[in-house]
């Protein structure tokens, strides 16, 4: 691709979060252009596009992936189509990033490695969490052996159900295993651990229990898990879905030999970092568009001026760790 063009973007998915908090973004980003937008209501897609003056509109993803203006598709739909969409755009030559987890199952992340390998065309996966100075500053503390060597790591994630969630005759699609994989714990928890692993490398063991404690809907609603890194640090997680108001909680604890960090990954409250020196408490600001670095670095690959790794093959092994939590593998 010659350094000097503008990427052109083509979304699969038009929906509140993609005009909300992607395409936000964009307008901060130089080089690039969105072209095409793609969704199932012609009423609705025609009216995206024409709000944020995108040229072309389809209802046919095949139309979308095979346009001569994309270079790279968004695809920002349910996760039990990435699978589909992700192989579809490849297959036409274009990039692809996809929204997370990249597929409900971890066979299917295989089939789209393989694929983007042979084709040698990138497919990226939208963990932004990674690049934000938040996080960063996390990675900061860990490598600068402030807390020195890291002995575990912790997760603990708790929250009352949402309001659709007892509204069992019409569950969100996020509550639908045929759709999103599995319940909340498919669609939170890959963020968690992706960024463990982007810190710790990859998980080697992980073993999980899951209940239904509150019965609100079929899928599990709460979870217990431990895993092993590949340098022998063990590893915990509980997460529940149905939790009293009081008892709400976004955090994850690394243990050192020297100290100990606690952060957030959902509300970025401040990180703490205790060590024999005293307690500190970090603010961190993010930019207002969180997938801004992101996609900066994605414009930054395309273009032929940096190496974008935030791609398939590293977004993998969080789903071989969901799918082990959960006993699909």
């Amino acid at each position: 691709m010659d350094a000097e063009n503008i990427i052109k973007w083509g979304f699969i998915g038009c929906g509140e979060a993609t005009e909300k908090r992607f395409l936000p973004a964009f307008a901060e980003l130089a080089h690039t252009r969105v072209t095409a937008v793609m969704g199932r209501s012609p009423e609705k897609t025609r009216a995206f596009a024409q709000r944020h003056h995108i040229g072309h509109w389809y209802t046919d993803a095949q139309n979308l992936v095979t346009d001569p203006d994309v270079d790279i598709v968004y695809i920002a739909t349910p996760p039990s189509t990435h699978v589909t969409f992700t192989l579809m755009a490849l297959n036409a030559g274009k990039a692809v990033l996809v929204e997370k987890p990249l597929a409900t199952h971890y066979d299917d992340c295989l089939r789209i490695n393989r694929i983007a390998a042979a084709l040698h065309t990138p497919c990226f996966v939208a963990y932004y969490r990674r690049y934000l100075p938040y996080f960063r500053r996390v990675q900061e503390i860990i490598r600068s052996g402030v807390i020195g060597r890291p002995l575990s790591a912790q997760i603990r994630f708790a929250a009352p159900p949402r309001d659709l969630d007892y509204n069992s005759r019409n569950l969100p699609w996020r509550l639908q295993p045929d759709i999103a994989g599995g319940g909340y714990f498919y669609d939170l928890a890959p963020h968690q651990i992706d960024f463990l692993q982007f810190l710790f490398g990859p998980i080697v063991e992980a073993h999980g229990i899951t209940a239904n404690r509150g019965g609100l809907y079929p899928t599990e609603d709460s979870v217990g898990a431990v895993f092993r890194f590949a340098d022998g640090m063990p590893a915990s997680g509980t997460w529940c879905f149905v939790a009293h108001e009081s008892a709400k909680e976004d955090r994850i604890l690394i243990i050192g030999d020297s100290g100990q960090v606690s952060f957030s990954v959902f509300t970025y409250a401040p990180i703490h970092l205790q060590t024999e020196d005293g307690d500190e408490t970090l603010l961190v600001d993010n930019p207002e568009h969180k997938h801004l670095p992101l996609l900066r670095d994605i414009v930054d690959h395309l273009r032929g001026r940096s190496i974008c790794a935030c791609n398939s093959v590293s977004a993998t092994p969080t789903n071989w760790v969901i799918d082990r939590i959960l006993g699909k593998i």
